[in-house]
């Protein structure tokens, strides 16, 4: 059933920047109640941008909220920096989680616990714990054979590949080099059906210790800025593998005139993804 209109608490964040706008935006829907799913998918085009969330009652007494997260072309099970922002709004609104310092969110992907600092609710600062992934394993022949015609690279010049889906269905390879993630040119049509992410070393003495890149395929493919999700998966990969420390700093968005730096920590098993995030539009929508 389709609800009537009326006004509803509203927030647009910036998610992965300490500068504003140099992040990637989430619009937040505080209060999703009563909503179709066919309202939600139309706010979600019309908002036109990665991911737009909608705040909901949770369903168990083990979270603090419900989150569903669409893009323009439908609902994710999860995704990172949706989930960040969805947060640091919901802590701006006046909201408190059950345990300080700890929001638990109720998601389509099951529970996802996200750290808070200790210093209040306009804290910048937040972490989510990595989901499990639901695929892992080397990349099939024909999948790494249409990356690599899409990133117009050889199959010489990755060093490594894996599924590292946990949602939404990403793959990876590794590069030789930030230089060469800097590079790709990607023919998003030929790219397949897969999102890909792509990481390669920064150089020696660099304030961060990756370069990453995401693309989502399709005739209307595009490059998305700052991708939790995706960092998430791939730290679980690099750090499991040895190939990163359990602790550094990637940055992602440079191609687009973007400045995200994504936080990764490790605590025992759990790999932490964080970033600043900041409310840059605050108010209501007509919903």
């Amino acid at each position: 059933m389709t609800s009537l209109p009326r006004s509803r608490p509203f927030a647009q964040v910036d998610v992965f920047s300490a500068e504003p706008y140099l992040g990637n935006p989430v619009a937040v829907v505080l209060d999703g109640s009563d909503l179709s799913d066919e309202q939600m998918a139309r706010f979600a085009r019309w908002t036109n941008l990665s991911e737009t969330t909608f705040v909901l009652p949770a369903t168990t007494a083990d979270a603090d909220y419900r989150l569903r997260i669409w893009t323009p072309h439908g609902e994710l099970p999860f995704a990172g920096h949706p989930t960040l922002g969805s947060a640091r709004a919901w802590l701006r609104a006046g909201n408190d989680p059950r345990v300080a310092g700890t929001l638990v969110q109720e998601c389509a992907a099951g529970l996802v616990r996200i750290h808070a600092p200790s210093s209040g609710k306009d804290a910048a600062a937040l972490s989510f714990e990595a989901p499990p992934t639901v695929r892992s394993g080397d990349l099939e022949d024909r999948v790494l054979r249409s990356m690599v015609e899409g990133l117009g690279i050889t199959a010489r010049d990755v060093v490594a590949h894996q599924w590292v889906d946990n949602g939404p269905a990403w793959a990876a390879v590794v590069l030789g080099s930030a230089e060469e993630v800097l590079a790709l040119d990607p023919d998003y049509a030929a790219l397949g059906e897969h999102k890909v992410g792509v990481v390669g070393p920064a150089p020696e003495g660099s304030a961060h210790r990756f370069e990453v890149r995401a693309f989502v395929p399709g005739a209307r493919g595009y490059e998305d800025p700052v991708t939790g999700s995706l960092n998430a998966s791939l730290a679980q990969w690099l750090i499991r593998t040895d190939r990163a420390p359990r602790e550094y700093v990637a940055r992602q968005g440079t191609c687009l005139g973007r400045r995200g730096l994504v936080q990764i920590s490790s605590r025992g098993e759990d790999v932490l993804v964080g970033g600043t995030c900041t409310v840059c539009v605050s108010g209501s929508v007509l919903l």
